[in-house]
């Protein structure tokens, strides 16, 4: 079994900062891809960012610039620095990897979130 645990949302001002964290843990063989997610109220969820094993990124066009996604790959942990935050950034913020399990299993799994406010 694996989970994967975020933290490091909160509360900031428009122009702020935040990093936020995600690291996987249990029967863990390999990690492809980790990455975030966000949903805001009303809207669907999107693909923020993400980051494979050989370190390619992807961003959405809305971040580019301002945010970061980078990998520790001995903690199989994930971060987000999120600089110059705006409002609509606001979010809650999921983490998640494909994961092959020791079992040879794989699978998509996802963080339980963490709320992001960017207040004007």
């Amino acid at each position: 079994q694996v989970q994967l645990v975020e933290s490091g949302g909160g509360l900031v001002q428009a122009g702020g900062s935040l990093r936020l964290s995600c690291a996987a843990s249990g029967s863990i063989f390999s990690i492809y891809t980790m990455g975030w997610y966000r949903q805001a109220p009303g809207k669907q969820r999107e693909l923020v960012a993400h980051i494979t094993s050989g370190s390619n990124t992807n961003y959405a066009d809305s971040v580019k610039g301002r945010f970061t996604i980078y990998r520790d790959y001995a903690k199989n942990t994930v971060y987000l620095q999120m600089n110059s935050l705006k409002p609509e950034d606001t979010a809650v913020y999921y983490c998640t990897a494909h994961i092959t399990e020791t079992t040879g299993w794989g699978s998509d799994y996802w963080g339980q979130g963490t709320q992001v406010t960017v207040s004007s």
